[in-house]
């Protein structure tokens, strides 16, 4: 499966029982509970790019199959549409703004509006978690534009996480944001994924995504595609749903 950046070419791109059977249920010997049954409700927030959607972007948890995801909630929200400096102005489905494409590592950076959107974010995890989802069952990912939001709103959040997973995104701020890092954040791992083919989030502004992190005193996973432009690849899901499976928590 391939995940583009834009959804359309823009500038850029049941019931009755007999006592006889209640019986029969209740005499049955107990009987030891699945790895499935162990594991306690997960959540899997998903933020999709720049002029996507949210329902675009949830064929995605069909390719997550193993046991350990039947008790994982997904959520996948659209953004707001927003006029985006990078399309000329174009109002589309935008967490934040964007002032160029290709983005490098060097890109300006619109950190208001990144804030902003973390907000919303956090909101959203913020019900999942007073639903009584455990935070380290908790995991965001994004692809592109919602990579880069995962990542602010990982690092930004209060608690500790199951995880950020970044695809073929960028650091939206500046340096100075790590001395706002909770102690409690930075034990959220990271798994951050990029194409070294991608022309529209050059590799290099991946590439900066470790370091940040290493100076902040976040752990960080960095995989690299060597023929993966700007996209998701079924390899890349793939490993996904391993790192999150290592990282979930049982109900024990």
């Amino acid at each position: 499966m391939k995940l583009m950046l834009f959804a359309k070419p823009l500038f850029l791109l049941g019931f009755a029982l007999s006592s006889t059977i209640l019986f029969l249920h209740f005499c049955q010997p107990n009987q030891p509970s699945s790895k499935a049954d162990l594991m306690a409700r997960s959540f899997v927030l998903w933020l999709h790019g720049l002029g996507d959607s949210g329902p675009a972007n949830e064929p995605i948890k069909t390719l997550f199959n193993s046991t350990e995801f039947r008790n994982t909630v997904w959520s996948f929200p659209s953004a707001p549409s927003n006029p985006v400096t990078c399309n000329y102005g174009a109002v589309m489905p935008s967490w934040f703004d964007i002032h160029e494409i290709p983005v490098t590592a060097d890109s300006p950076k619109d950190e208001s509006s990144v804030l902003k959107a973390v907000q919303d974010v956090h909101a959203m995890l913020d019900k999942e978690i007073a639903a009584g989802t455990d935070p380290n069952n908790v995991f965001v990912c994004g692809f592109s534009q919602g990579g880069a939001l995962t990542l602010a709103s990982v690092l930004m959040y209060p608690k500790t996480l199951g995880g950020g997973a970044v695809f073929s995104g960028w650091i939206p701020f500046n340096s100075s944001i790590i001395e706002r890092i909770s102690p409690n954040a930075k034990r959220t791992p990271i798994l951050w994924s990029h194409g070294m083919a991608d022309r529209t989030v050059l590799f290099e502004a991946g590439q900066a995504g470790p370091p940040f992190l290493e100076q902040a005193g976040v752990s960080c996973e960095f995989k690299a595609y060597p023929s993966l432009g700007h996209s998701i690849s079924s390899e890349e899901l793939r490993y996904l749903e391993s790192w999150i499976k290592t990282r979930l928590q049982s109900s024990s």
